[in-house]
């Protein structure tokens, strides 16, 4: 029982790294109606940022903050200068530029900071406790809690603000929502900013737990869009539970499944996404989407 204990904790400390990345897809996503591939790039210059706020002698909770900052503003100037122009073509044009905009933000970091793995210094203390017989870190806690709060200002800001139904507006309809006296580009750019700043602190987050460098983001990636695809797309609540689901499925069948094991515990977030595909196309928490014509 105590392994079984263990074997979940660690999982959803895993899976809330990949949450963390996966509530800025949807935030995003649900700001603008597209599927950001560069948002895993955009983290991981958010936390090099941070970085060298505090190799500046900063310190690291007032060094997060500014990283945020920044990049509310790197986001900002993305959407602004660069995907506005793709944004009224194909979309799957504008998703084959996230994909660029991925490797050019990896090849800019590793141009500045190189290749070598940097330690990030951790915001939560490298302590343990114990819990029902489970060994826990008090980091892996601190993740744990910050995500939660992260998933409820979001669940809140899209379901129960003014700026978080305007967001969704535009994401829906662009057109329509300009003649509701909306400012679409505006709230493209807020939209792009904050997942953008989500990213910082996601950077933030998984930055100590797995070394700084400038491909620290990619494996958490993939994780975190078969997250995003599995819990729903137009749900933050579902991106967390699908991403902590495939923390702790990886973890409880590489033990409990002998001809899985540690070797192809890779392949059950696939499994369950093709799952979910299959009897739940719009995901667990997703909402059907209507199109009439």
């Amino acid at each position: 029982m105590q392994t079984f204990i263990q074997l979940v904790v660690d999982g959803l400390s895993t899976g809330s790294i990949y949450a963390a990345l996966a509530l800025a897809i949807v935030l995003v996503n649900q700001a603008t109606g597209l599927i950001n591939f560069a948002q895993g790039g955009i983290a991981v210059l958010s936390a090099y940022i941070a970085y060298q706020f505090t190799v500046w002698g900063l310190p690291l909770i007032l060094a997060i903050l500014a990283s945020v900052a920044v990049s509310f503003f790197i986001g900002a100037f993305i959407e602004r200068y660069l995907m506005r122009r793709f944004e009224k073509g194909d979309p799957d044009t504008a998703v084959v530029v996230t994909i660029g905009l991925l490797t050019l933000i990896t090849g800019i970091c590793a141009w500045i900071w190189s290749y070598n793995n940097l330690q990030f210094p951790s915001l939560f203390p490298l302590d343990t406790v114990t819990i029902l017989g489970a060994v826990v870190s008090v980091r892996s806690l601190g993740t744990i809690l910050v995500i939660v709060v992260i998933m409820l200002i979001l669940q809140g800001l899209f379901l129960g603000t003014k700026l978080g139904l305007a967001l969704r507006a535009v994401a829906i309809n662009p057109e329509s929502a300009s003649f509701s006296g909306l400012k679409v580009g505006r709230l493209l750019m807020v939209g792009w900013g904050l997942a953008a700043a989500l990213g910082a602190v996601a950077g933030a987050m998984v930055a100590p737990q797995l070394t700084l460098t400038p491909g620290m983001m990619d494996g958490a990636l993939v994780y975190a869009l078969a997250a995003v695809i599995i819990g729903g797309l137009s749900s933050p609540l579902g991106a967390v539970v699908a991403a902590w689901l495939i923390g702790v499925l990886e973890n409880l069948a590489a033990v409990y499944v002998p001809f899985i094991g540690y070797d192809l515990r890779i392949a059950v977030p696939f499994i369950l996404l093709f799952i979910v595909l299959i009897l739940r196309p719009q995901g667990l928490f997703g909402r059907k989407v209507v199109v009439r014509v």
